[in-house]
């Protein structure tokens, strides 16, 4: 739903405020209709969030319905996936799920009404052919030499195509209209073709299938769908929405309801959201799945961490418009760590270890120190950790000779464990290879919590994790799946893809408070970011996380959005 804050209306509500006005409508009502060939993806969202919002704000209705259609892209697996995205997103659509296929003999009797109005004809043209004869944008199109069959043939060559007589690609349904129409679209396009497959809903029943242009306005107008609201691609297809919903008697006027309206798609920069593309780096196993978290599937999305609320609040800082333009991925991970930061607990993750032994720790001591959940948000309480004689930190937070203006640990450096006392490192051990595999400190047991009672100061404070509690986990690293600084496509069309696009890290050490995580909790790691149990890879006894975002970003909100 939009944000109530916003003052000025969008252009689709006024055009609804219109209709009831005019008293053209009274119950609003929208549908999202994704075909069943794919993953959903964020630009989708931008969909789901606008007709949901709408039909809430209207006090309406929302209908998900799949547009399957063409049983030769469809699967089972597509629809399950849909309807997860759908319900994730929080997007109500009631107890009913609707299906284009449900209309198939809605369609083809509205077809059959077409044919005995002369408003229909059977064309054995082959696809190549009715381009040819469609013409161009500056010539007009050529009349179809089957135009001229009577009324009984086209109704028994129509009634022979549905009982399976004729191969695919034989013959087709056309609409007639106008062949010397400026708009391509109503050139008598073609409503029904041949297609000897089995259907994902309704199986082997039909050897024949209409075709979206024809489908998608009878569905709209059979739901009572009040407003059809699409993208801006579709804007050259409205007269012929129009002619099928007024022709096949569902409507009298274009003004009448349903009506279809047009937005921008949502364009994010740098990412990959054809479905031609995520096929093709599903199928050569450059990602594991269409729900890696290297790609924006809704489903991908999910997986790496992401919010139902962070997807809602990028939608409206996107806004509504006629204009497409494109939108930086930053602004996403902007409403992430917006949404995390005040709601979920921060917990100490070590990456990349290196243990410590603390040299004067008492032998077999150990303490419980209370740690803040989240600095900035004291609702979310507090946990304990033990602090331990031996420890890890990160690799990266100790150098054997550091340069100038390195405050962490290096030998004869004090620094402050996060909560617990400063240290100062004594010594090192390394292997044959020159590596770090000890760090030998001491400790100064009157600045437990981090502070000191003399005053004295330490530039360097570090986070940790207790040796003998920490759980070992896999962490995930992720960049963008193509090379930003390229560009996405190839001159050849492939995808210029980005061969450090996923970092995986076997060895990370965590504090035991994680061990309460379940799948898709996710959690500030500090210093590191936001992080997500990975639902997929994750096992009873191995976390595995994703990270969601890093911590901190130079983008800036756009002035008109801020």
């Amino acid at each position: 739903m939009l944000s109530e804050e916003r003052e000025s209306r969008n252009f689709i509500e006024n055009i609804i405020d219109n209709d009831i006005k005019e008293g053209r409508v009274r119950a609003i009502k929208t549908r999202f209709p994704p075909e069943p060939n794919g993953y959903l993806h964020i630009g989708h969202a931008k969909s789901i969030i606008l007709n949901s919002g709408l039909a809430e704000e209207y006090g309406g209705t929302f209908n998900l319905r799949f547009d399957d259609t063409n049983p030769t892209k469809e699967k089972t697996e597509f629809v399950e996936s849909i309807k997860a995205d759908v319900e994730w997103l929080g997007a109500d659509c009631g107890d009913t799920i609707f299906f284009a296929s449900n209309y198939f003999d809605d369609m083809y009797e509205a077809a059959v009404r077409l044919i005995k109005n002369g408003k229909a004809y059977v064309s054995d043209l082959s696809a190549d052919e009715i381009r040819e004869y469609r013409g161009t944008l500056t010539e007009p199109g050529k009349e179809d030499p089957y135009s001229k069959r009577s009324i009984e043939e086209n109704l028994q060559l129509f009634e022979d195509m549905k009982a399976g007589k004729y191969e695919d690609g034989s013959k087709v349904l056309r609409a007639r209209i106008d062949m010397a129409s400026p708009n391509i679209n109503m050139r008598d396009p073609v409503i029904y073709r041949i297609a000897h497959m089995t259907h994902q809903n309704t199986k082997d029943k039909w050897c024949i299938y209409p075709m979206y242009d024809f489908a998608h306005p009878i569905e709209d107008a059979i739901e009572g769908i009040t407003h059809s609201i699409c993208t801006l691609e579709f804007e050259d297809h409205r007269p012929l929405y129009d002619w099928v919903v007024i022709e096949a008697g569902y409507k009298k006027t274009p003004e009448d309801t349903p009506k279809q309206i047009e937005f921008a798609k949502l364009y994010l920069t740098n990412v990959v959201t054809g479905k031609r593309y995520i096929k093709k780096l599903v199928e050569d196993k450059i990602v594991d799945g269409w729900d890696d978290p290297r790609l924006v599937s809704i489903a991908a999305l999910r997986r790496r961490g992401f919010t139902p609320e962070s997807i809602r609040k990028f939608v409206e800082l996107c806004g509504i418009s006629k204009s497409n333009a494109s939108v930086d991925y930053a602004m996403l991970e902007y409403c992430i760590r917006e949404d995390l930061k005040l709601k979920r607990s921060r917990i100490m993750a070590v990456l990349d270890p290196v243990k410590v032994v603390i040299d004067n720790y008492p032998e077999g001591q150990e303490e419980e120190l209370t740690v803040v959940n989240n600095m900035e948000n004291e609702e979310l309480g507090s946990h304990t950790v033990k602090f331990t004689k031996e420890l890890y930190i990160e690799r990266d937070d100790f150098m054997k000779e550091p340069p100038k203006k390195y405050f962490r640990l290096y030998p004869g450096n004090e620094v402050r464990l996060m909560q617990a006392y400063y240290v100062t490192c004594t010594s090192f051990e390394e292997d044959e290879n020159g590596n770090v595999t000890v760090i030998h400190c001491t400790y100064d047991p009157e600045t437990k919590g981090g502070n000191s009672p003399d005053g004295r100061k330490v530039k360097g404070t570090i986070h940790w994790v207790p040796a003998p509690y920490a759980v070992k986990a896999t962490v995930r690293l992720y960049e963008n799946i193509v090379n930003e600084e390229l560009g996405v496509y190839n001159e050849d069309g492939s995808l210029n893809l980005n061969p450090n696009s996923k970092t995986v890290l076997e060895n990370c050490m965590i504090e035991p408070e994680i061990l309460k995580a379940k799948p898709y909790d996710s959690f500030q790691f500090v210093r590191q970011g936001f992080f997500a149990v990975d639902p997929k890879d994750t096992t009873d006894d191995h976390l595995v996380f994703n990270r969601i975002v890093s911590l901190k970003s130079s983008y800036k909100l756009p002035a008109n959005n801020q």
